[in-house]
């Protein structure tokens, strides 16, 4: 069969990426061939009410993370009393192995810029800019000939300005990004006052993420029915995720909101590589939770995911197995919101650190009983006091860690082992007698000789000259190497 009835495309709803990988990008004859631009031509014989009424009916939440009412948003700022409004499309899609944003970009363009000009036509924009991390080249190449032809057909009827971003984390919170588009450092400031009274140079301004964009088009091309009739009760239509990890099929998907984890991963994804048990689902983007197998019947969607102790965030949806250690996967993920804090706010400046320092001493052995509370109290006032969005999540994958894989923790200091075997201090390699044919491979890779042992006779290891670089395993043709939790 075709690509389009395997599991991976079948189980799907493409909305959003309806036309990615079908057209020519770069061609505007293709977009406009496949309905496009009619949901703007509509939008512009439309009254403002009737635009944002349109919107409310659809039920769209802001695709951005926090999931807040798009209709609401825009009618905020319209209602404000000035005479200059700005309307900006995020596209700094900073989480590590997270490209769907770039992916709609690359696919389709037109989508969101014409999902831009009909926000811009209904706030009555003065002018658009789309923030785009440098990182970008194809997406930023493409949305600006896609600029161009609008304008060649004359339906370019607001000013879009692409800014460039270079790719800190902390400009995807939205004070920030306007910061930097002011030319100024990216910083979040203290909210109220919103966006929506003052944004960008002190003006009224709404800031959309790409994906909601090319959802409002989608509405107004294709009408409200076909969107709200996805979804669940408070979370309507479709969302896209990228799928990565311990999983057979990875790649972008777009599913409707109130699928459940399972059936991502399962139905959509194959299942675990190498037959292995799943471990974890790590969803919301680096500062998102980890939700263990158990609770693989959660369903995608705002709420549930926030009373599971995770986020929607962008939509980075990483699978974990059995070989993955949960301290390290926390202590990842907090090593990179700790590198990205701006410093602007005591307690994610200092926070992340402190929580940083501690993961670090029990992943090397040197974890304290009492760390586990200082832990849970740092993350819980780093969450509550911090300035913006990054400091707020970024305890997530520790506080999620910590509530549903604490035995985890309770090994790597109690009894310093890592029971995946992950973290280098608290495991060991060791050599399976039964399966070594002596063939001296292990022997000659070590780069320490920790290995004794004769020709055609198994082998052993020196525990206490091993580095633990896992060369000898890499070499191994016959699997007698294997990693043992415990430091040996």
């Amino acid at each position: 069969g075709s690509f389009f009835e395997s599991d991976f495309m079948r189980l799907q709803s493409r909305q959003i990426l309806r036309r990615c990988g079908l057209i020519n990008p770069e061609d505007i004859n293709h977009y406009l061939a496949t309905g496009g631009y009619t949901g703007l031509l509509k939008a512009l014989e439309m009254e403002a009410d009737e635009i944002i009424n349109t919107i409310k009916r659809s039920g769209l939440r802001g695709r951005g993370g926090a999931g807040f009412p798009t209709w609401l948003k825009w009618d905020l700022c319209r209602q404000s009393n000035s005479q200059e409004r700005y309307i900006i499309c995020n596209a700094d899609e900073g989480d590590p192995g997270a490209f769907m944003n770039r992916s709609l970009l690359e696919g389709d363009p037109h989508s969101v810029l014409e999902g831009i000009l009909i926000g811009a036509h209904t706030i009555k924009a003065k002018k658009a800019y789309i923030y785009c991390r440098a990182e970008y080249p194809a997406a930023l190449k493409k949305l600006e000939k896609a600029i161009k032809d609008l304008e060649k057909i004359g339906l370019l009827n607001t000013e879009i300005v692409i800014k460039k971003g270079a790719g800190a984390f902390v400009c995807g919170e939205e004070t920030a990004l306007m910061a930097s588009i002011e030319g100024r450092r990216g910083m979040p400031r203290t909210r109220p006052p919103f966006p929506t009274t003052k944004g960008l140079w002190g003006k009224p301004t709404v800031i959309n993420n790409v994906e909601t964009f090319a959802a409002i088009s989608l509405i107004f091309q294709e009408g409200v029915e076909q969107f709200s009739s996805m979804g669940t009760e408070s979370s309507k239509g479709t969302k896209t995720f990228s799928l990565v990890g311990d999983i057979k099929r990875t790649g972008l998907i777009e599913v409707p909101l109130g699928t459940t984890l399972k059936e991502v991963i399962f139905d959509i994804g194959g299942g675990i590589k190498n037959g292995e048990n799943l471990k974890a689902v790590q969803i919301g983007g680096p500062s998102g939770g980890c939700l263990p197998a158990s609770m693989i019947d959660t369903e995608i969607d705002y709420d549930s995911l926030t009373s599971a102790g995770a986020i929607m965030g962008s939509g980075g949806l990483v699978v974990l197995s059995d070989d993955s250690c949960m301290v390290e996967i926390a202590r990842y993920f907090l090593e990179f919101t700790q590198r990205e804090s701006c410093g602007k706010c005591v307690p994610c400046r200092l926070g992340t650190q402190q929580m940083l320092l501690i993961l670090n001493d029990i992943v090397q052995g040197n974890g304290n009983p009492e760390d586990i509370e200082t832990l849970h109290e740092v993350a819980e006032t780093v969450k509550a006091a911090s300035l913006c969005g990054l400091g707020q999540t970024a305890p997530n994958p520790v506080l999620t860690t910590l509530k549903y894989f604490m035995e985890e923790y309770v090994e790597h200091i109690m009894d310093k082992r890592c029971p995946a075997a992950y973290c280098r201090e608290l495991m060991h390699y060791f050599i399976d007698k039964e399966r070594c044919t002596g063939c001296m491979a292990c022997l000659k890779a070590c780069p320490n000789n920790a290995i004794v042992g004769v020709e055609n006779e198994p082998h052993f290891i020196d525990q206490v000259k091993c580095l633990k670089c896992g060369s000898c395993m890499d070499v191994c043709r016959e699997g007698a190497i294997l990693k043992v939790p415990g430091p040996g």
